[in-house]
């Protein structure tokens, strides 16, 4: 029988490319987005591109008023935010709350009700290899992330009572990716006069990692996520991401 996923945050990066990685190994997908642009996929009668605001409750009523039974839930949608934490305003902070943070809570709760009744489901949380280190000038995007880390840890074990599996994956760093258009702010912007020496080797490193993620190696991840049966509950994602997980 055809398995149903829905994936949010899927115009482009991890979602995009994870929504395609489940359409072509068989499965109905559900790829939602704030502006639905269904070219952005080859056509096929079992997706479905699907308007949704995370951040909003009208927004994530209205979209499962519209779709039917789901086995899996990827909470992929998210916003970026780096820079000095000094110079970040409180509206951003809260903004990067309301996404990553808040709006995966609301999807759960969205979902929690039909997977516990059928005592079936996955549910998979992606969050960041920020979980898995130290990383400077992302502490408010780090504080949303790890809040998701610690909230699906505990999410698994009263919802495996029920049969419904949690996991998160935990994505490196994608140069390939829009993190960086991604974000509400620019880091220029966010980065004062007094900041500059100590964010110089960081850029410097950035702009040349030694070890980096794909947006397959994500999409790969959430598939073995997925179809994992055991208690397994963190997918580190990324060489980069593997390499600070087994370090820890």
């Amino acid at each position: 029988m055809t398995k149903t996923i829905l994936i949010t945050g899927t115009s482009s990066g991890y979602g995009k490319t994870t929504a395609e990685h489940f359409l072509s190994r068989g499965w109905n997908v559900l790829a939602t987005m704030r502006r639905p642009d269904p070219s952005l996929f080859a056509g096929t009668d079992r997706l479905r591109v699907l308007p949704l605001d995370v951040t909003s409750p009208d927004s994530i009523a209205s979209l499962f008023e519209s779709v039917g039974p789901i086995d899996v839930l990827v909470n992929n949608a998210g916003l970026g935010g780096v820079g000095a934490f000094e110079a970040m305003p409180m509206s951003l902070i809260r903004q990067l709350i309301e996404t990553n943070t808040i709006g995966v809570m609301a999807m759960c709760q969205a979902v929690i009700p039909q997977m516990r009744e059928r005592r079936s489901g996955t549910i998979v949380n992606v969050t960041s290899s920020v979980a898995l280190g130290e990383f400077p000038l992302a502490a408010a995007y780090t504080a949303t992330k790890q809040a998701i880390e610690g909230f699906s840890a505990s999410l698994a074990h009263e919802l495996g009572y029920f049969g419904v599996r949690v996991k998160l994956v935990e994505p490196g760093y994608a140069p390939t990716t829009r993190f960086g258009a991604n974000a509400i702010v620019p880091f220029s912007e966010l980065l004062p006069g007094d900041y500059a020496d100590f964010a110089r080797p960081i850029l410097e490193a950035f702009a040349n990692p030694s070890l980096t993620t794909t947006e397959s190696d994500v999409a790969e991840a959430i598939w073995q996520a997925v179809h994992d049966t055991g208690n397994r509950l963190r997918f580190p994602a990324g060489a980069d991401a593997l390499a600070l997980a087994q370090a820890r």
